[in-house]
């Protein structure tokens, strides 16, 4: 895009190293100082993509902080409090979480370190015994405590829990959630960004029943599959398992181990996934698995199915991307420009996030659609050259949203988006 050829790469390679070095707390990289003040699953991860740039030890350290917070279950949550901050809401005092010996959420997030791991070794670093049994537990979690029927599909439990947190999708769904009990209590987000630019108190309430929830269910797996008034097929979270999968295969053959089991589960997404499509929406969706009811639009996550590995509908996916580029200057916002319920300033109905950006363009890539993979990389680019390093951005005119000076936003920079 034209913007590029106004870039100055080299400066803002060096504004991508000093937005992580501030963010840096030692073993872990906060996703931006004061909106989130304390270890996220798969920010830190997308963390050490960019650490890993210009310093390799420190960007196994971020991984390896991560994995010391697993919980006995294998489960890894989405925070890790491992300091005390008031400036977050909700902080530990609401979750009344600590398996992991430390405080920390009762969820999790997109699991994608095995994939990540697997970029740092081949990279030049050895596979880890230790990594790759930790991330084994991890992702059996997935499969007993969001799988427990074996369809092939991974459900979330909280909205959070997919990455993507007031995505249309989960409307729906978090209609049938009680917040009669919530109560009153003051959000510390809207003090740092726009309320345009995050979810409505509405959303809010529910969010935090469903941790009342977790919490009144002592966050045990079975009682949460089996009670949660929320509980929704999610084909992000499924393709980015999917794809780690694949990629802890691949470690664990490194390591000489026996991986039949890791196959095996392989197989059963690979099987499941088909469920996502939807054929009245021409694209993958995710549904709610306690009433069947399907998602009515795609969104970013609808375009991970070739980073999964999934070609079943690949020319009708093309398609889709197609049409979403002519309602959109910049891809690839996070729901369908077309629809209803597209926000393209509020946080998941519609703004573009880099780092989705970075693994829809790998799978595009690596299926052969190179000319896509490059326009999602190129926009990403001129996006960062245009706005910064913001949490998410604009799909109609660039500009920034979300929170300031945000970590996975100038790795990815360091990483892909920067790269010529």
């Amino acid at each position: 895009m034209g913007e590029g050829d106004a870039i100055d790469a080299e400066a803002l390679t060096e504004e991508a190293r000093r937005i992580l070095i501030e963010n840096d707390r030692g073993g872990y990289t906060v996703p931006s100082a004061r909106l989130y003040p304390f270890q996220w699953n798969w920010d830190s991860v997308f963390a050490a993509v960019g650490w890993a740039e210009f310093d390799r030890d420190r960007a196994w350290r971020e991984i390896d902080t991560l994995l010391e917070a697993q919980w006995p279950s294998g489960m890894l949550p989405h925070i890790v409090f491992w300091t005390e901050e008031s400036t977050y809401f909700p902080g530990p005092d609401v979750w009344c979480a600590d398996r992991g010996g430390t405080s920390s959420s009762g969820i999790s997030q997109p699991p994608v370190a095995a994939t990540v791991i697997r970029r740092l070794s081949e990279a030049g670093g050895e596979v880890s015994e230790r990594r790759f049994d930790a991330i084994d537990r991890w992702h059996r979690w997935w499969h007993t405590a969001r799988d427990p029927e074996g369809r092939g599909v991974m459900a979330v439990v909280h909205p959070w829990e997919s990455g993507r947190d007031n995505l249309p999708d989960w409307d729906r769904p978090l209609c049938a959630v009680d917040i009669s009990g919530v109560g009153g209590y003051s959000r510390r987000d809207l003090d740092v960004v726009d309320q345009a630019m995050r979810p409505h108190k509405a959303d809010y309430d529910r969010y935090l029943a469903l941790v009342q929830f977790g919490v009144a269910n002592d966050w045990d797996d079975e009682r949460i599959a089996l009670g949660s008034p929320f509980r929704v097929a999610d084909p992000g979270v499924t393709a980015i398992l999917l794809r780690a999968e694949r990629d802890l295969a691949w470690m664990g053959r490194t390591l000489g181990r026996d991986v039949t089991v890791i196959e095996e589960r392989i197989a059963r997404l690979e099987t499941g996934f088909e469920q996502f499509w939807n054929p009245a929406a021409g694209t993958y969706c995710s549904f709610d698995l306690l009433t069947g009811a399907m998602a009515e639009a795609g969104t970013s996550a609808s375009f991970l199915a070739p980073y999964a590995g999934v070609t079943d509908h690949l020319d009708e996916l093309v398609d889709e991307l197609t049409a979403w580029s002519e309602r959109c200057r910049f891809l690839v916002p996070s729901f369908d420009p077309r629809h209803d319920a597209f926000e393209p300033l509020r946080y998941w109905r519609g703004p573009v996030w880099s780092m989705v950006n970075f693994l829809i363009a790998t799978g595009l890539r690596e299926v052969g659609h190179c000319h896509w993979a490059e326009r999602i990389r190129s926009d990403t680019r001129a996006l960062i050259g245009r706005s910064g390093m913001p949490e998410s951005f604009d799909p109609v005119d660039g500009g920034p949203v979300g929170g300031p000076r945000f970590t996975w936003t100038a790795a990815m920079w360091l990483a892909w988006a920067g790269r010529m």
